[in-house]
């Protein structure tokens, strides 16, 4: 049995908690929110804003953990790679991460290699005339995202000014506006070798810059083949260690766009997504690079049509109850807010996360773009007077 710490508290890191319980170990979690899922859940908690990296590794080093796990978050994966400071298995160097976590310089590195990425402008007179996405190198979650459809030197600056205020480094990057569909894609790699992937269609339907709707794309093998060469292409580039290479792609009709890749566990329960679709234990594969095991590539069950929605608004408003439209096949109900809540407009606040069965993918997709329309239920506020 082996100590570990997993870095972060998060709902959607549950999944890895009980991944690393199953396999025997004594598992603490660290985290500066006590009302955090697992610091409530969990047996050993440690409440530490693991941001602080100093702080982190000193309890790396006085509790003696035999290994680090990082959580569903960006700053947590960050965090893990300067307090582990090489000392772990499972992590990449300072420098890989470095590139992967900013926006920036991934576009360059992506350049350098080959792959297809947004074309980045210098500055914004330079993207005069052409659709604008404006957001921070180093925010995720849709946090300081604007788009410019019609150039102006104003409409610039505000998006620029934006993005700046939300960037923890106050950078930005402008680059093209691409139209297409947005998707993922999982894989994990051993060797810098593929082994095992998934893509998954994503959509927003309360903010276009937030994924609250997916499900797993069973086929499409042309897709899948290009998107392996491009991540064993980037993970021989930067020489990254085994494990998970998740990225965020639009694919459009003269080809796909990396968009984003993180090296973390994606959050609102998207293991689960998996799990239920395929069969995968993708919690557990993830787990096991950072506990010096190889990826366990199981056999794949059949697979199902699931459906995963995270339940959001996209205007304040308060919790009264959620008013479903339609009969629903819910195989899960995740909770994430409270009768009577204050809401915040999607992604500052959720009320749950559903999975969603149907007997087979016309009647998922019918679902799905149910979902899309926000049809398929209404958020009802019953306390409407409330500021």
């Amino acid at each position: 049995m082996a100590k570990v710490l997993l870095v972060d508290t998060n709902f959607s890191s549950g999944p890895i908690y009980q991944a690393l319980l199953r396999g025997g170990h004594e598992v603490h979690v660290v985290g500066g929110n006590p009302h955090d899922c697992l610091a409530k859940a969990a047996s050993s908690y440690w409440q530490l804003d693991y941001s602080d990296t100093a702080a982190l590794a000193a309890l790396i080093d006085t509790q003696g953990f035999d290994f680090i796990v990082p959580g569903c978050t960006d700053r947590s994966y960050v965090s893990c790679v300067m307090a582990g400071r090489g000392q772990f298995p499972g992590i990449d160097s300072p420098h890989a991460a470095e590139v992967i976590n900013h926006k920036a310089r991934f576009r360059q590195m992506a350049e350098h290699l080959g792959l297809p990425v947004p074309r980045v402008f210098t500055d914004a007179d330079a993207a005069q005339g052409s659709p604008l996405i404006v957001k921070p190198v180093d925010a995720f979650s849709g946090k300081g995202i604007s788009v410019i459809r019609e150039y102006s030197d104003r409409a610039a600056a505000i998006a620029v000014e934006h993005a700046r205020s939300i960037s923890p480094s106050g950078e930005c990057l402008l680059e093209e506006y691409v139209e297409g569909q947005l998707y993922s894609h999982s894989a994990f790699i051993t060797g810098q070798r593929v082994i095992e992937d998934f893509l998954v269609r994503e959509d927003g339907s309360a903010n276009p810059f937030v994924v609250d709707t997916s499900h797993v794309l069973h086929d499409a093998p042309l897709l899948r083949q290009i998107l392996r060469q491009c991540i064993e292409t980037l993970s021989s580039g930067l020489g990254l260690v085994d494990g998970l290479v998740h990225t965020q792609f639009i694919a459009t009709k003269d080809g796909i766009r990396l968009i984003e890749v993180t090296r973390r566990c994606p959050g609102d329960l998207y293991s689960q997504l998996i799990e239920l679709s395929t069969g995968f234990r993708y919690a557990e594969a993830y787990a096991q690079p950072f506990l010096g095991q190889p990826v366990s590539t199981r056999a794949i069950g059949q697979s199902r049509p699931v459906l995963r929605h995270t339940i959001t608004v996209p205007t304040a408003q308060n919790l009264t109850h959620v008013s479903f439209r339609r009969p629903l096949a819910i195989e899960r109900w995740v909770p994430l807010g409270l009768v009577g809540d204050r809401l915040q407009a999607s992604p500052a606040c959720r009320i749950a996360v559903i999975f969603c069965t149907e007997p087979d993918p016309e009647a998922l997709d019918d679902l799905y773009q149910c979902t899309l329309r926000r049809e398929l239920y209404t958020v009802v506020d019953g306390y409407p007077g409330q500021a």
